[in-house]
């Protein structure tokens, strides 16, 4: 069995047309759409190996429910059958069973469970919570269930018994190959400028089955994530932030002492070495802090601002996977601060100010922004969140920002402001956050030499703008119908020959552009001019030159920009010079 839980502020499904030939009868009432407020949902798939044991396979899925009930803080239940999580499913019959069992065991427990339709497809809305735990995945096996404490020594000894059968292995490698083929992407019920589209029209990405949520970035795309990290480098600098890099595997003591191995142990990637237990980071905050503690720090290095480009992984069943929206591999933009109590109101205005910039930049408008407070599993006394919660809240007034109170939301280490932004479907997405940490830097033991020449703990910030590059990618891709603005363009200018007789003069002008530091290439294929600049059009690119004739003899450009007419007699020199100064100011 697979599950994926989704802690929402709201849920709303309504039964469609049938999925199976005998799905379950439904009342007048359950026809209806329904809305539940503030539950968990349990996306659930059965599957084959379940078969075997169906009341075994409830009583683990009433467990797995209340212990991520009791993770989040859940009063209510909802089970939703999710054939997509896997593609072994049970027949009807025994899911139906297994949910409707699992159903009436929680009730006799005196859980709030409903339960969605089966055997009908369903359209559904949900706005999930913004918190750590809000989006969990497990896989749940009759005969494999190990306990917490057993987990890690049954890992290591399959690692042995592996390295035994390796040896004396026999595979066709004809064979692999043709499992391994390239995973073919089902357009048929997307959205034209839906980025897995947009990623294959433009050749950005790709993704196969070798390495399930991860993307094989292509040169194009590439360029994409490039820029967009320079100018977040960019940004950083100027703003006194020192660029770090953490290791991508590390102890698992380092992930007991922050408290991430209790949230998260689910959805880390375990290894072991020399017969320790490492896990590949989920996030990159405990590295920094090792960097933080890596030597004696002063009050004149404080407020000390870190930030990490970090490849973090985290484990999710595949049939939760989308495109650039719900990676394995992440490239999170962690930034951190180490501050004092009276520099955190400057710190937290100056962050602020940095999302403001990223996002006009981007033309990408806030739809709201939520203050996030504390969870029901927490770290820290009252009267430090009191005290946090404050002194966020009293930014955001300052700031004369318009907010709402997202209860219970929080972090488990601290209270943070949440960024959500509207994109041209409608649609919101948390990307930005600050969230104000009192509780790690103590886990940590982190300190620093005040003026007094005594020992004080600092205060930590941790802050994203992108949150993720990948899925800001995505964003950004149908937000603009993959029309990027020419300093994010992976082609900026494309020039196209009038006739043959044209070739030799845009060989030399392409050469020229390119020693500028423009992207360019060349299309001399023997076709109509219309049928070039059609090409052009489909890849997005945001410049075209066309020489002919003319143009040669005048020593002028015949030049189309995206959107805009044909522009005969322009000037060489004006044009590069003109374009030069968009992509170094990043203007669209």
């Amino acid at each position: 069995m697979k599950i994926l839980s989704l802690h929402c502020d709201y849920l709303k499904f309504k039964a469609g047309k049938k999925a199976i030939k005998e799905p379950e009868e439904l009342s007048e009432k359950e026809k209806k759409e329904i809305e539940i407020k503030e539950p968990l949902v349990i996306f659930t798939a059965v599957e084959k190996t379940d078969e075997s044991d169906p009341k075994k396979i409830t009583e683990l899925l009433v467990e797995n429910v209340l212990d991520l009930m009791n993770k989040v803080g859940a009063k209510k239940i909802i089970l939703y059958p999710y054939a997509h999580l896997s593609s072994n499913l049970s027949s009807p019959a025994i899911a139906l069973e297994v949910l409707k069992n699992a159903e009436a065991e929680l009730k006799k427990k005196k859980i709030d469970v409903s339960r969605a339709p089966f055997g009908y497809y369903k359209e559904f809305e949900l706005k999930c919570k913004g918190h750590p735990l809000a989006e969990l995945s497990r896989e749940i096996l009759i005969n494999g269930k190990l306990k917490p404490q057993e987990t890690e020594s049954a890992l290591g000894k399959s690692q042995e018994i592996t390295s035994i059968i390796n040896k004396d292995e026999k595979y066709d490698p004809v064979q692999l190959l043709r499992q391994i083929s390239k995973t073919k992407l089902d357009t048929s019920k997307l959205k034209e400028n839906d980025h897995r589209i947009l990623g294959n029209k433009l050749d950005l990405f790709s993704f196969n089955e070798t390495a399930p949520g991860m993307v094989f970035w292509h040169n194009n795309g590439l360029i994409i994530y490039n820029e967009l990290a320079n100018y977040w480098r960019e940004e950083h600098r100027k703003a006194n932030y020192e660029e770090v890099s953490t290791p991508q595997i590390l102890d698992r003591k380092l992930w007991q002492i922050s408290g991430h191995w209790e949230k998260y142990k689910d959805n880390i990637f375990l290894t072991k070495y020399e017969n320790r237990d490492f896990a590949v980071k989920p996030m990159s905050c405990p590295g920094g802090m090792l960097i933080f503690k890596s030597k004696q720090r002063s009050y004149k290095e404080i407020p000390l601002r870190m930030a990490e480009l970090g490849v973090v992984h985290r484990q999710e069943l595949s049939g939760t996977l989308a495109g650039l929206f719900r990676v394995i591999r992440i490239t999170q933009d962690d930034a951190h601060i180490y501050c004092t109590e009276k520099q955190l109101e400057i710190e937290i205005t100056n962050i602020i100010e940095m999302i403001n910039k990223f996002y006009k930049k981007f033309n990408l408008p806030f739809d709201h922004v939520e203050l996030s407070t504390r969870p029901e599993k927490r770290i820290g006394d009252d009267k430090i969140w009191d005290k946090a919660e404050k002194i966020l809240e009293d930014v955001l007034k300052k700031k004369k920002v318009n907010y709402k109170i997202n209860k219970g939301d929080g972090a488990f280490y601290g209270p943070k402001i949440d960024f959500h932004v509207k994109d041209s479907q409608g649609r919101t997405w948390q990307l930005s956050t600050i969230q104000l940490d009192f509780a790690m830097p103590g886990r940590f033991e982190l300190e620093y030499i005040g003026e007094d020449n005594q020992k004080h703990q600092p205060i930590m910030l941790h802050n994203v703008i992108y949150g993720s590059l990948e899925r800001f990618i995505g964003i950004l891709l149908e937000h603009t119908n993959g029309n990027l603005p020419v300093w994010l363009s992976p082609i900026q200018v494309r020039v196209l020959s009038f006739t043959d007789r044209n070739n030799k003069a845009c060989e030399k002008l392409v050469e020229k552009l390119k020693q500028e530091g423009i992207r360019v290439d060349i299309d001399l294929e023997s076709t109509t001019v219309n049928d070039k600049v059609r090409n052009a059009e489909l890849l997005k690119i945001p410049y075209i030159i066309v020489l002919g004739d003319k143009e040669e003899q005048n020593k002028t450009l015949a030049l189309r920009q995206r959107g805009e007419k044909l522009k005969f007699g322009v000037k060489e020199e004006e044009f590069i010079q003109d374009l030069k100064e968009k992509i170094n100011n990043r203007e669209d």
